[in-house]
């Protein structure tokens, strides 16, 4: 028996409009990956490497920059960007073109979480309860309109905007991640597309980096279809489908592991106990806010879908993204609670919340609605006050503060880029007059405020305040400012900079630096500074000239000390 708390008519169920949803995907996409520069540490560091192999300076299956492995034991993501700087090696759309891969994975995160989300609800124990006289949702009109709020939860993520539009491994990671999901997802419904995609993505997320998060995936996956087969209620077509999903899913899984350990792929950066329990509130900070507004309604799909978690009826709808989820928030609290690890859970807990949609109540979803209302409405008009701000100087205390945070910053407008804000600004007034003033039905109408709301206020920062954001965020002036310091060099030696920094300085100032093992010999040296900007104790003085102390004009972090040998 379907003991289902939904409850959705047939008019609930209406889709939206498929212009919508794909026009706020594409600015949601676009927005970010185009018209910006690198920005610091990693969306700079990924560069570095990117560059470094597209050069022919690195080892393709070992990638390197100046001689610093990645950390994140990656593949994949760098030979993107590489293959990308083929066709255009240097100038200023290169770095435009190497986004383009990455803007892909951002697309195929959104695609395969809409189709992953859809085909879970089509499951059996998914469906709404149907009506004595008939007018509920059909199950494919249901399943459409949960797949719309799964993918509008999962773009209203706050902790999304930032590192979905970077070039780094961990964006890769997201798209494959959510590949695998609509694979396992569709498994009943789509098996060849279904094995493909979890095949394809087991691959692609082990060769990004994430080769253990693949394995326990993959086998996590395998162990609930092995439940599937077991089932006395499981048709033959149902168990010849499962028993070929586990086939498919350990081979995937060992081929996964093989590779890793072929490639040294395999990055252990577990913390000890006592470590973990001291994180533990910045643990719960980062999930409040890095997960909102998708976590409160996938707890309370947990709570009114509860009766299909017991006496192992668990369904598909709620068994597969809560492994994910269960696995991500694991490995984020042991890796002390990293935001890169968390944004993998993403397309899990938005699936979940979707399927808390048909079970609020109108007083919640007012009460979600007029909160973003006040929220997004409130950032928006402080991005337009603080853009008034650096172009006019009023209102003062905006203008101030711009002075005081970004000292020397000097405003550059683009007239396009106003334009376009003023477009997205106008939709947003559309889209909140729509919603305040009639009684809508459709089940994702929750959640379409918190997703166009940040979305908004991800294209104001990229249009009316990418100047200053470029300005704060990117390596451009200070690593032109190192370059400026230094004349007639072949090599330059390095100590103890980060790769942002190393990246910026070859990427971005052209210059021929060197790690401390290879540059001996070199008549400049480049070296992070120690306590209180002063020079590194370390520092041999009857060796090197101190020239110069070069600071990011915001950022106290961002030091070197460049220095001439005598």
């Amino acid at each position: 028996m379907n003991t289902t708390p939904a409850i959705v008519t047939h008019a609930g169920a209406a889709r939206l409009p498929r212009w919508a949803l794909l026009a706020l995907c594409v600015v949601y996409v676009a927005a970010g990956f185009l018209g910006r520069n690198a920005w610091k540490v990693e969306d700079m560091g990924s560069v570095g490497y990117m560059a470094e192999l597209a050069w022919g300076t690195a080892d393709w299956w070992h990638p390197t920059l100046i001689g610093t492995p990645s950390a994140q034991g990656a593949l994949l993501p760098y030979w993107l960007g590489a293959w990308m700087l083929h066709f255009l090696p240097d100038g200023v759309f290169a770095h435009w073109l190497m986004r383009l891969p990455f803007a892909c994975m951002l697309a195929l995160a959104m695609a395969s979480h809409w189709y992953g989300t859809y085909y879970l609800a089509r499951s059996p124990k998914a469906q709404p309860v149907e009506f004595a006289f008939g007018g509920q949702a059909s199950p494919v009109d249901y399943a459409r309109s949960i797949a719309d709020g799964g993918l509008l939860a999962f773009i209203a993520c706050l902790g999304l905007a930032p590192m979905a539009h970077e070039t780094s491994p961990e964006l890769v990671q997201l798209g494959f991640t959510s590949l695998f999901f609509a694979g396992a997802s569709a498994l009943p419904f789509r098996p060849i597309r279904a094995y493909a995609a979890i095949a394809i993505g087991m691959l692609g997320l082990s060769l990004s980096g994430a080769p253990t998060l693949s394995l326990v995936f993959g086998l996590g996956v395998a162990g609930f279809e092995i439940y599937q087969v077991a089932k006395a209620t499981a048709t033959t077509e149902q168990r010849r489908s499962s028993a070929i999903g586990i086939g498919v899913l350990l081979i995937s899984s060992g081929t996964c592991a093989t590779l890793a350990s072929v490639l040294d792929l395999w990055r252990w950066k577990l913390h000890g106990p006592l470590h973990l329990a001291s994180s533990w509130q910045g643990y719960s900070e980062l999930l409040l806010w890095f997960t909102w507004p998708a976590w409160p309604l996938a707890l309370w799909t947990l709570w009114v879908w509860r009766r299909q978690m017991w006496r192992m009826s668990i369904s598909r709808h709620l068994a597969l993204p809560l492994w994910l989820l269960v696995v991500v928030l694991i490995a984020t609290w042991c890796l002390d609670a990293s935001d890169r690890v968390l944004l993998l859970g993403l397309p899990a807990v938005a699936s979940l919340a979707a399927f808390a949609l048909p079970t609020l109540k109108r007083q919640v979803a007012s009460l979600v609605d007029w909160f973003t209302l006040l929220f997004f409405t409130g950032w928006g008009l402080v991005l337009w006050v603080h853009f008034i701000a650096m172009h006019f100087g009023i209102p003062a205390n905006p203008a101030a503060n711009i002075a005081r945070l970004a000292p020397g910053f000097q405003a550059e407008v683009s007239w396009f880029a106003v334009v376009i804000a003023a477009f997205a600004t106008v939709a947003w007034a559309q889209v909140v007059r729509w919603r305040v003033g009639r009684h809508r039905r459709e089940l994702w109408r929750s959640l379409v405020l918190p997703a166009l709301g940040i979305a908004w206020c991800w294209t104001l920062m990229m249009t009316v305040g990418i100047s200053l954001f470029d300005y704060t965020q990117s390596y451009d002036r200070w690593a032109a400012s190192v370059a400026s310091k230094i004349s007639d060099s072949s090599c330059i030696r390095t100590e103890k900079l980060d790769i942002g920094q190393l990246a910026a300085l070859r990427w971005i100032a052209k210059l021929p630096v060197q790690d401390a093992s290879k540059g001996t010999s070199c008549p400049w040296m480049i070296i992070a500074p120690g306590p209180g900007l002063s020079l590194p104790a370390s520092t041999n003085l009857q060796e090197w000239t101190p020239k110069a102390l070069v600071n990011h004009p915001t950022d106290s972090s961002i030091a070197v000390w460049v220095m001439q040998r005598k």
